[in-house]
């Protein structure tokens, strides 16, 4: 089964009916959804992605590439090409388990929780815990500006049900995962775009900690180097496929071009096994989907 682990629920890109044309011109089976934070934007240029992912990848450079995209407003927009786009507080959850309650047989649900937001995360979290295709939690310590500590009460919950925490990391304290691994052991962790944003650095870190896993998600983030590179130094056991779309490459006519990164993992990795694993199996089993309702009828 290929499963996307990361996509955002955003039908100013895609309806859902459209996106299920896209999940099957692109041969993916299931996609675990979330809500959206930010309205469509324009795409870099590409010549400007891979500057700006060697720099990140760079730890010499990385300094560079955080001045390029830590780029925020007092009123809590990013900045992209120099446009100011305003981050969403509280991302939707209820249009997400719509799709999934629609769709039960191609959509889970992430339930999307900020601790500096105006709804509890761990009323959020119980609100939808129990809904069908609920496969985690998903936060934004980076864009939501918060370490991700701020979540260890959602933590301990998902720990004691076995699910996971997906984040995308920030700089500094927004990035620091070690105490929150430490006050909730149990705790299967999720880092989003290949460790974000120091990438080895990170990967060298989570060796000696097996319940930390990495999605290979975003073309602005991720390289093809890094996705090469992360599966040679960690292996293919804790990497998980994932798109997060609809925002990355587009095709030649100007729409996302959805099957991108699936095309990318698959012409890197020939060796069925691997590719079997980056690119379904190992999110089936971290989540426990295999024998279970979530499994629908694939």
């Amino acid at each position: 089964m290929i499963i996307d682990c990361h996509y955002h629920l955003e039908e100013r890109v895609f309806t859902k009916a459209d996106f299920l044309k896209e999940m099957d011109r692109a041969g993916v089976e299931k996609t675990a959804l979330m809500g959206s934070m930010i309205e469509p934007f324009a795409e870099p240029p590409k010549f400007m992605l891979g500057i700006l992912q060697k720099f990140l990848e760079s730890r010499s450079l990385r300094g560079l590439g955080r001045r390029l995209i830590s780029n925020f407003t007092p009123k809590g927009e990013v900045k992209i090409l120099g446009k100011p786009y305003q981050i969403v507080r509280d991302p939707e959850n209820g249009p997400v388990f719509d799709a999934v309650s629609e769709n039960p047989d191609r959509f889970l649900g992430w339930a999307f929780v900020n601790p500096k937001g105006k709804k509890n995360p761990v009323e959020e979290l119980n609100r939808y815990r129990d809904m069908p295709g609920f496969i985690g939690v998903k936060a934004h310590p980076f864009w939501h500006h918060f370490a991700p500590i701020e979540l260890l009460p959602v933590a301990k919950v998902l720990a004691g049900m076995g699910k996971p925490l997906l984040i995308h990391r920030g700089f500094g304290e927004e990035g620091e995962i070690g105490g929150l691994l430490r006050a909730a052991p149990g705790l299967k962790l999720i880092l989003a775009h290949t460790g974000f944003p120091d990438y080895s650095d990170m990967w060298r870190e989570a060796l000696s900690i097996p319940n930390v896993y990495f999605d290979l998600s975003q073309t602005s983030y991720v390289s093809e180097k890094a996705t090469r590179d992360i599966v040679a130094y960690l292996g293919p056991d804790r990497l998980l496929f994932g798109t997060d779309g609809p925002y990355g490459f587009h095709d030649e006519h100007g729409r996302y071009d959805y099957g991108f990164i699936k095309r990318r993992i698959e012409r890197l990795f020939p060796q069925e096994s691997v590719r079997r694993k980056l690119l379904g199996d190992n999110f089936a089993a971290l989540a426990g989907m295999a024998g279970s309702r979530l499994a629908g009828t694939a």
